[in-house]
């Protein structure tokens, strides 16, 4: 550094013995004050600086404005070499500001979606954390996570996964969060309207792009989804559920599922059923008029109004029990229990190393398509969500499976 070496010269020129100057010697002696005076105009002097410098650097300091010595003074605390102070004392502070901004606290999630032993995959699952901006309610922001199980074509599923955390939005910010349930349920019916007015074009084939439906008829009426969509707020799990897909959350080790399969049979479904003129015929199972294997859904326009979209809604006070959230489609539920999945995911969360065992090979001539795709911010929650839906595929679930695990614990 230049003042260093100034102040290496100046502790020369005290000890050593007056010489008379000579023609390279002023030369020198004139090219050490021009470092000192270029040194002086880009930064503070040192502490041992005399007054005519100090003078040089009054002249430098009505430049910068006051408030940037007070951020940098603060943020500076500690430093150990005054040089540093001096660069950094030049930071504006809209830059100051940029490098203390705090990022979101985004919750910790994994998630695996496979076609399984389906032929097509007709799952489809959204992941939007923060997904409502800045919101005074929910300065910490609110987090999106949904499932959809589509049925008949892949393309009401999909729709509903670009569409749906928009819709919520959109509510929210129209109605706020006063009445959780109305503000889920306004969402559902417009998700509901807006798959309801895709049409097909002229030769039978769906409008949606890289749809692969075969239906032939004019209108897409005969296909729908499930939707299992949750809301996490700071305080609060807001679950809506249409359908046979499912959210369980796992509590100190206890499942307490957040929503109940719309099935066909199940009483309440039943009499709403037979009350609109259905009926419920058990064919491989109970399905409404023979056809569908739940009693609510979004889309099956030609099933209407025995299947309907308005949801079941539930609001989970969060505390600090909680652990894990699972929202998964049937493919999962089918052949495991709630119990179980929040073990093997409880399992995941609390081990450093989660169990994570290789696939098993496809062997020739097997009816298995394992098609796998995966989103993850934790590697426990990836490997609890891996792990459930091999659990699926090794207890011989025939359907798409899709699972996503998000991390409760405040701890994390």
């Amino acid at each position: 550094m230049a003042g260093m070496c100034c102040e290496v010269n100046l502790a020369e020129t005290e000890t050593t013995a007056p010489v008379q100057p000579t023609s390279r010697s002023a030369r020198r002696r004139g090219m050490e004050i021009h470092q000192f005076k270029f040194d002086s105009a880009l930064a503070p002097p040192l502490s041992g600086a005399g007054k005519r410098k100090r003078q040089k650097f009054d002249t430098v300091v009505p430049v910068l404005p006051p408030r940037e010595c007070e951020i940098r003074s603060d943020q500076l605390a500690g430093e150990a070499e005054p040089e540093a102070k001096q660069l950094r004392v030049s930071v504006k502070p809209s830059e100051a500001a940029i490098e203390t901004e705090v990022a979101p606290d985004y919750p910790k999630f994994g998630m695996t979606s496979v076609c399984g032993r389906r032929r097509d995959m007709e799952d489809a699952v959204a992941i939007h954390p923060s997904f409502s901006g800045p919101n005074p309610n929910f300065p910490d922001g609110m987090h999106f996570f949904g499932v959809y199980d589509g049925h008949g074509c892949s393309h009401v599923a999909t729709t509903c996964r670009n569409r749906m955390h928009e819709i919520v939005k959109e509510e929210l910010e129209a109605a706020g969060s006063s009445s959780w349930e109305r503000t889920m349920c306004e969402s559902f019916l417009k998700m509901d309207k807006e798959v309801g007015s895709c049409s097909s074009s002229r030769d039978g084939a769906c409008s949606v792009s890289a749809c692969r439906c075969e239906l032939q008829t004019p209108q897409c009426d005969a296909v729908g989804s499930t939707a299992v969509v949750a809301v996490v707020t700071p305080d609060k799990i807001v679950v809506s559920n249409c359908g046979d897909s499912r959210a369980v959350l796992c509590r100190n080790g206890v499942a307490i599922p957040l929503s109940v399969d719309h099935k066909p049979d199940r009483p309440d479904e039943l009499n709403r059923i037979q009350e609109a003129g259905g009926r419920v015929i058990f064919w491989d199972g109970p399905r409404v008029l023979g056809v569908l294997a739940m009693s609510r859904a979004i889309g099956d326009n030609y099933l209407k109004p025995f299947v309907i979209s308005e949801p079941e809604v539930t609001i989970t006070e969060r505390t600090a029990e909680d652990e894990c959230l699972i929202l998964a489609s049937d493919g999962l539920w089918d052949v495991v229990s709630n119990e179980t999945a929040c073990g093997v995911a409880r399992m995941c969360l609390q081990s450093r190393k989660p169990p994570s065992p290789p696939s098993p090979p496809r062997s020739p001539g097997s009816d298995m398509t394992v098609t796998a795709a995966g989103e993850s911010s934790d590697k426990g929650c990836s490997d609890a969500s891996i792990l459930l839906t091999k659990l699926a595929l090794a207890r011989h679930s025939t359907d798409n499976v899709s699972v996503v695990v998000v991390d409760l614990r405040r701890s994390c």
